[in-house]
């Protein structure tokens, strides 16, 4: 009796979790056509959690620096544009997840273009309106071109094919650079993930079977062409900093394979989410590099 209870309970929570497997499988599934319901929760939402990053970013943020009356700055210079980069990233990431969430709503493909890609470039454009009237910073053009450059990245290869077959992708690997100037380049591996320059890399990720559709290439086997920098303590701007002095900066260029996530065949709509999150970030594979300090560098594994 008592194996027969057992059996009945783990019974019970297999079918329970597979119900509740079933629901949010649907759940994620994007509709055929127009969800009313589902556009206005995506609207409300994105609109709702960009005006509280907003409001966070000037109080927590901006509230510690002085302001100023509007300006410019021409920083395009700096970091051996590493910074510019990660506007292009950012932006595009930005214009993905806006896309793809109006794609799950069932908003027509013009729509999701129109109004889903931009949503990274209108916000950065915002962000950047606030570094205008910062004493600390300044509304750069060059970081503007870096944000435009990210949405029309994504917007014109859905133009033109219909698809993302280059994908823009970023690595992390700490460096001794943090240490030294921790103010700038972040303290701790969450700062510095953001801060540090040196350890970021940022990636063109080539999807080989979508430009070869008839080859035998697995579809979710890409070629990843990488650009990063190190030597990096400081800003060019800032004199005053006598880090600046040891600072010997150079450009690295690189090699190697990646996954593209979300060409991973599956039919659970659960996994389809996870490898399109997860698809954001390089796939650690062996690497070569190429610089003007060292020339060629082999990596087992690079992150």
């Amino acid at each position: 009796m008592e194996l027969y209870i057992k059996h009945t309970i783990v019974a019970c929570l297999i079918t329970c979790f597979s119900f509740s497997q079933s629901k949010i499988n649907n759940f994620l599934k994007p509709s055929d056509t127009l969800n009313t319901s589902r556009r206005n929760t995506v609207v409300i939402s994105e609109a709702s959690v960009a005006a509280l990053t907003l409001i966070g970013l000037n109080q927590l943020w901006y509230a510690d620096y002085p302001k100023s009356k509007f300006h410019t700055l021409n920083d395009n210079s700096e970091w051996l544009q590493m910074d510019k980069l990660g506007h292009v990233y950012s932006s595009y990431q930005l214009g993905r997840i806006g896309a793809d969430m109006l794609a799950w709503s069932g908003v027509r493909k013009k729509d999701q273009l129109i109004y889903g890609s931009t949503i990274g470039f209108a916000f950065l454009t915002v962000v950047e309106v606030f570094d205008g009237f910062s004493e600390e910073w300044g509304f750069s053009w060059g970081d503007m071109a870096a944000n435009a450059m990210g949405t029309g990245f994504y917007v014109g290869q859905e133009l033109l094919w219909d698809e993302q077959r280059i994908t823009l992708k970023y690595s992390f690997h700490q460096t001794e650079y943090a240490q030294l100037n921790p103010e700038k380049l972040g303290d701790g591996l969450s700062q510095e993930f953001l801060k540090d320059y040196n350890g970021q890399t940022y990636w063109l990720s080539l999807n080989l079977h979508s430009f070869f559709k008839d080859s035998k290439i697995p579809k979710w086997l890409n070629v990843a062409f990488g650009y990063g920098a190190d030597g990096m303590i400081s800003g060019n701007n800032e004199t005053d900093n006598e880090a600046i002095v040891y600072q010997e900066p150079y450009r690295q260029y690189y090699f190697s394979l990646d996954v593209d996530l979300t060409r991973i065949k599956t039919e659970s709509h659960v996994l389809k989410t996870v490898f399109n999150i997860f698809n954001v970030i390089k796939i650690p594979f062996p690497t070569m590099e190429f610089n003007d300090k060292n020339g060629i560098k082999l990596h087992a594994i690079y992150f």
